[in-house]
């Protein structure tokens, strides 16, 4: 049996991502031999998440185990949020667990296969939850491929009892690569605006809060308009746009420490921030008499580069991620297009050529697209094209659809939709890459701007 250490911090103790996954994986050495060589590795159940409307693949989700009675609840909750998040993707449906007809009672028990694929499940994940002499949680779970009669992963994790939610989706993310062969997005952060009172008179504030919409929190207080939220690669820190002062500028916000801090001071607006790739860079657009036009700062000499110099509102820059190019937006051209320049503003080229005005350019963690949202006679279009402006497709349309963000393996968007009438207002949902899976993302309030984190270090 493996360990991994869990950090301490602060008098708490913290889960690190890299520490958990670091983890040797369990159960192997458990099972008997001839359960390890009945079935090729080529037999497991495996997901083709590139296609659209893909079945998806019936999973059972057993209640994990209590070591004790008291942490039973805990168990049964840390495989509720397991089997939530892969269900929430599309490309899983857990089984009812009254079809059941095993009954797992051990975190290590080797189940009885045949009598899984009697309620067709394709897979089985087991767990349990044990609380250690110094306070911990030891979390486990194995997963199973029920035809080849094998384990296909299993880990474990010691935590303090505060971290079980981020266990879970540490958990669901194992599993979501197993079986897909794509990384995981489910233990990760959403930093959103909230909009709560009258619509003439709303109160917009910044909230961050886990994937599925658990533990909420704000940011701001609401003092001043707050907009476009960005999260720096390290998931610790966001810039966003705020009306503090009567003039728009843009601020770094310390999520943990709730410590704000201008980005430069300079005479005019600035809007539409976003960092760079390695966290270095802010790219964002200066206004001066009229026009906007997009500057680089170094967050470390706090120097400034001129990326586009045009007389006409460049704005809405998004780095590739290898930090190369930046695609943005701009009327150069007498409409709201798309261009990509390099990443030091030589060569912008024109890539959109669609009816309508496009906005809110944003690259795709993997490279391959950029996500934007097109305003035409039809609505609110949020759509993906390749960086050369080739195969654009249209995700999902509407009265007023904005704002896409990557998700942080590039096979899901997160955008906002705002919903028309003198009661209606902006919601958050989700869409995968295939334009399949369309969910709303709960909030307390109405929200909008939303932004995804990478996943959690």
């Amino acid at each position: 049996m493996t360990v991994h250490a869990a950090e301490g911090r602060a008098g708490g103790l913290r889960l690190t991502r890299r520490a958990a996954l670091a983890s040797l994986p369990i159960g192997a050495a458990t099972l008997a031999a001839g359960l390890l060589a009945s079935g090729p590795a080529a037999a497991l159940v495996s997901l083709d998440v590139t296609q659209g409307n893909v079945a998806p693949l019936p999973i059972a989700i057993p209640n994990f185990i209590g070591g004790s009675e008291a942490d039973a609840q805990l168990a049964a909750d840390i495989s509720g949020v397991v089997a939530a998040d892969l269900k929430r993707s599309g490309l899983f449906q857990p089984l009812d667990p009254a079809s059941f007809i095993e009954k797992i009672t051990r975190a290590d028990q080797v189940p009885r296969f045949q009598d899984w694929t009697v309620i067709n499940a394709q897979a089985l994940v087991t767990g349990g939850v044990t609380r250690q002499a110094d306070g911990r949680l030891k979390a486990e779970f194995r997963l199973w491929d029920i035809y080849a009669g094998q384990q296909m992963a299993g880990q474990q994790f010691f935590t303090s009892p505060d971290n079980w939610r981020r266990v879970a989706h540490i958990i669901a993310d194992a599993i979501y690569e197993r079986l897909t062969g794509d990384t995981g997005y489910f233990d990760t952060r959403i930093v959103y605006v909230d909009e709560s009172g009258p619509k003439d008179r709303r109160v917009k504030r910044l909230a961050i809060m886990d994937q599925d919409g658990a533990n909420g929190r704000f940011l701001t207080r609401g003092n001043d308009l707050v907009l476009t939220p960005r999260f720096n690669p390290s998931s610790q820190e966001i810039v966003y746009m705020s009306y503090g002062q009567d003039q728009p500028r843009v601020y770094l916000l310390n999520i943990e420490t709730g410590q704000r801090e201008l980005v430069g001071n300079f005479p005019g607006m600035t809007f539409a921030p976003r960092f760079s790739p390695d966290g270095q860079k802010i790219v964002m657009s200066l206004e001066d008499q009229g026009n906007a036009n997009i500057y680089a700062m170094d967050l470390r000499s706090r120097k400034t580069t001129r990326l586009t110099n045009s007389a006409s509102i460049d704005t809405s820059p998004s780095y590739s991620p290898d930090g190369s190019q930046v695609t943005f937006t701009s009327d150069r051209g007498g409409g709201q297009q798309i261009y990509v320049m390099g990443g030091d503003g030589s060569n912008p080229t024109r890539i959109s050529f669609g009816q309508g005005s496009y906005s809110t350019p944003v690259w795709s963690p993997r490279g391959d697209l950029i996500a934007f949202t097109r305003q035409s006679a039809n609505g609110f279009a949020i759509g993906v094209m390749k960086p050369d402006g080739s195969g654009e497709r249209i995700l999902t349309e509407g009265f007023h659809n904005e704002g896409p963000t990557w998700a942080p393996n590039g096979r899901v968007l997160m955008f906002f939709r705002d919903i028309p009438g003198p009661t209606g207002g902006p919601q958050l949902w989700s869409i995968d890459l295939t334009g399949y899976n369309e969910m709303r993302v709960p909030t307390a309030n109405f929200a909008s701007d939303p932004a995804w984190s990478p996943l959690i270090d």
